[in-house]
């Protein structure tokens, strides 16, 4: 026995050995303090199950948790024209686009899909605020149009998640050009007899709130989201006064008559169920485990005859 028995190898074994310690398996809640492990937060939807505080989720756990088992399919989305003013402030704007890209995994700042909620056939869009803060520009205008044209040619109601720091800057005028796009599709919906329900989670602020964002047949909004055109903070030093408390939160909207409701992510799912069945004239849904639907058996619009009238809501 030596040095070299007794000592280097062991270190050497357990160097090689040592399992590496993930870094996201804990996140902390930005509200409350608290250290959450990451199955905890996922089986929440991403809300504190300390303090019930909302946090940021992709498009694409949010449709996991909407769509029955989780299945859907992503609607074409055309691509717009890249970087047509040749942006650049402290990068270019292909440069911003890629880091987002890479960071998100997505191709833009919002996902469009089809499939099925509680057997009801749904078009549905969602915003991703992690890609540049959410902005339209003219992707997610081309998005907004292709879920509408899709729910119309479908006979689908859409369902639309906002989630945005409002108009792309590095798209200029181009991107404000979005807000009469996006009012055009919706008013499609409304030609069709279609509903429109619009989620609002936070932040939804600037052109966004402006436009689409507040058009919808029914306004949801998550728990303590902010929903404004200009935040708080601008107002404040615009009329040197102190807003109410919780002034432009969800809550505050709903006691003034913004907003429908106020409804927890947890529950979002069944509320989206319960009104758009109730909008399309459709039978309640049976909630819980669903069982395969039966041969005839309604699933929605799409089941009607060629030729036979679709209820209107």
């Amino acid at each position: 026995m030596n040095w070299i028995t007794n000592y280097v190898r062991p270190r050497i074994n357990s160097i090689f050995s040592r399992r590496e310690m993930p870094e996201n398996l804990w996140t902390k809640c930005d509200e409350c303090g608290t250290m959450l492990f990451h199955r905890e937060l996922s089986d929440a939807l991403n809300v504190c199950t300390n303090c019930g505080h909302h946090m940021p989720i992709s498009p694409r756990l949010r449709f996991e948790a909407l769509f029955d088992a989780g299945v859907y399919t992503e609607v074409a989305v055309p691509a717009p024209v890249d970087d047509p003013l040749k942006f650049r402030d402290q990068k270019k704007y292909p440069d911003r686009l890629r880091t987002a890209q890479k960071t998100t995994g997505e191709a833009e700042a919002m996902l469009v899909a089809e499939g099925e909620m509680g057997r009801t056939p749904i078009v549905a869009a969602a915003q991703d605020f992690s890609f540049m803060g959410g902005s339209m520009g003219m992707y997610v205008g081309n998005a907004i149009i292709a879920a509408a044209q899709r729910a119309v040619t479908l006979r689908r109601p859409l369902i639309l998640f906002s989630a945005a720091g409002g108009a792309r800057m590095q798209e200029g005028i181009l991107s404000l050009m979005q807000m009469p796009r996006t009012t055009v599709a919706v008013q499609m919906l409304r030609e069709a007899g279609l509903p429109y329900i619009v989620v609002l989670t936070h932040p939804t602020t600037g052109g966004v709130t402006a436009s689409y964002a507040m058009l919808g047949d029914v306004q949801i909004a998550e728990p303590g989201a902010l929903i404004c055109f200009a935040g708080p903070r601008v107002i404040e030093q615009t009329i040197r006064e102190t807003l109410p408390e919780g002034f432009q939160r969800a809550e505050y909207l709903l006691d003034h008559g913004m907003l429908d409701r106020v409804t927890h992510r947890k529950d979002m799912r069944e509320d989206l169920i319960r009104i758009t069945r109730m909008l399309m004239g459709l039978s309640p849904a049976v909630m819980g485990d669903l069982p395969p639907p039966g041969p005839g058996e309604e699933t929605g619009p799409q089941d009607a005859k060629p030729g036979a009238e679709t209820a209107q809501p």
